[in-house]
């Protein structure tokens, strides 16, 4: 599990007790990808047959050559370090753990022929506070990463994800100061340096999810998420896509595991519904959607499991995670999370000895052996990785609601949904009753299982999100007043007291 997601189930059980030029996606030129805001009022994927592993309507092309989208499932590989302080005295140490894991995971890449790689650098918070300590780890890949290149020729990218700290001020200060300002300095830097991916785990809106999820509160949760959240990600992401021009890389894409895997994973220890689980999920979709409208072109970030939904929206390829990363956090969907993806992730792994080698190795043979399965299927024709994706999916959609929600037809029933509503507001409401009705109608057809205790938080839940208001203002008004104000600045959302 990420640094962002355990820390908040760790806080929320404890509070309750217990340079080159190079082509851009769908032949876009560096020019129509200027700083404009996307209103997307259509599916790029409208049917569950294209919604497909491997192929994505928007592929992103990097300077070695990688195709992401554009037929193969690639690995991408994700690692931290064990238990050790971050210091600068410690920086020998660290620095000999990134030139180790890089080395022996690409060693095995080769090994095992994968024809490319995608390597995520996360960033814990000290090495976003010291941006030079985050680029000078970051340079010790991107050298890895050539030398492999030179020697073998083998293809990989770096995704740089900086661990957003902003939230260390409380309230968090989001638009302004040392934080932000480090962290922007951190993208701005490894994008200089080779880094081609930028992505995020931000956290606009957290401090209040965070409470709404104990006290199962929709009403908050869509507050934090698409009035809060989305106005964040607005203000981050322009600054983000700015960078990405500059030195000619991609706005990745942002992930909500801070909201939705923290909900999951609460979901997982029975401290709150599955099935409220499954409508905070639909929900962060509006939310982490803002980053495809600021110029994001994906690949998504892995730990967003609401990135099918947005695949089918945004036609732009994704990353994802399932069963190749219980090292980080458990999931009802292991098997389903592969159904849609481009690349394929372990989450995050620490460096630690396993019998057979380094945790991250193990971690990258995993992901290549998944990853071959999928291409070979791909190889042998449509019907095929359809068949594939197929078991992928009843292994694992009728045992879990917060599975189920995540089959391509489900995402694009909860994609059409936010499609046709004309305000992040409004396709929050939209999208959570939409979740809802999926799973009361594949429940009544015996198809989703559905814990007996869990069936009346579907009403509860319809009825919540019913009731709201129409009008947005007045929604924002009404939440004002009832909200925890001393754990947030309405200011820092462009918001009035």
């Amino acid at each position: 599990m990420c640094y962002r997601c355990s820390q908040s189930v760790a806080d929320l059980i404890s509070g309750m007790g217990a340079n080159r030029r190079h082509h851009w996606p769908g032949e876009l030129s560096i020019q129509d990808t200027g700083n404009y805001m996307t209103h997307y009022n259509k599916l790029a994927i409208d049917k569950p047959e294209n919604l497909l592993f491997g192929t994505a309507p928007k592929p992103v092309s990097t300077r070695m050559g990688m195709k992401i989208g554009g037929g193969l499932v690639y690995p991408e590989l994700n690692f931290t370090l064990p238990s050790i302080e971050i210091k600068k005295d410690n920086m020998a140490e660290i620095r000999g753990h990134y030139e180790q894991i890089i080395s022996s995971a690409l060693q095995r890449a080769v090994e095992l022929e994968s024809p490319g790689v995608v390597i995520e650098f996360e960033t814990l918070p000290p090495m976003t506070e010291h941006p030079e300590w985050g680029l000078e780890l970051a340079k010790i890949l991107l050298e890895g990463m050539e030398k492999e290149r030179s020697a073998h020729g083998l293809k990989s990218v770096l995704r740089m994800t900086p661990n957003d700290n902003r939230e260390f001020v409380r309230p968090p200060q989001l638009r302004s100061g040392y934080h932000l300002d480090r962290m922007l300095q951190l993208f701005e830097s490894s994008a200089a340096a080779g880094a081609e991916l930028l992505s995020i785990e931000s956290v606009g809106g957290k401090e209040l999810h965070d409470q709404a999820l104990v006290e199962c509160d929709i009403a908050q949760v869509i507050f934090a998420l698409c009035i809060l959240g989305a106005r964040d990600m607005e203000f981050l992401w322009s600054k983000l896509h700015e960078i990405a021009l500059r030195h000619r890389v991609y706005c990745a894409g942002d992930t909500a595991c801070g909201f939705g895997n923290t909900a999951m994973v609460l979901a997982e220890q029975k401290v709150i519904p599955r099935v409220f689980a499954t409508v905070v999920r639909a929900v962060t979709t509006v939310r982490s959607l803002v980053a495809y409208e600021c110029g994001a072109v994906g690949p998504g970030k892995d730990c967003g499991y609401e990135n099918v939904i947005l695949k089918a929206i945004t036609g732009c390829p994704m990353a994802m995670e399932g069963k190749a990363a219980a090292c980080a956090h458990l999931s009802p969907m292991g098997n389903l999370a592969a159904a849609t993806c481009d690349t394929w992730s372990n989450e995050s792994v620490q460096n630690i000895r396993l019998l057979s080698a380094m945790a991250p190795t193990v971690s990258m043979e995993q992901l290549i052996y998944d990853c071959r399965l999928m291409n070979q299927a791909s190889s042998e024709g449509k019907d095929s990785a359809l068949t594939l994706q197929r078991w992928m999916i009843d292994s694992d959609a009728a045992l879990d609601p917060q599975a189920f929600i995540l089959t391509p037809k489900s995402a694009i029933a909860q994609a059409k949904a936010i499609v046709e509503a004309d305000s992040h507001y409004h396709a929050g409401k939209a999208v959570a009753l939409e979740a809802v009705r999926l799973m009361k109608a594949e429940h009544k057809a015996g198809k989703l299982k559905i814990i007996p205790r869990e069936l009346p938080w579907l009403d509860r839940i319809e009825e919540a999100v019913s009731d709201l208001p129409e009008d947005e203002n007045e929604f924002i008004s009404d939440m004002m007043e009832v909200v925890d104000a001393s754990k947030y600045n309405p200011a820092e959302y462009g918001l009035k007291a």
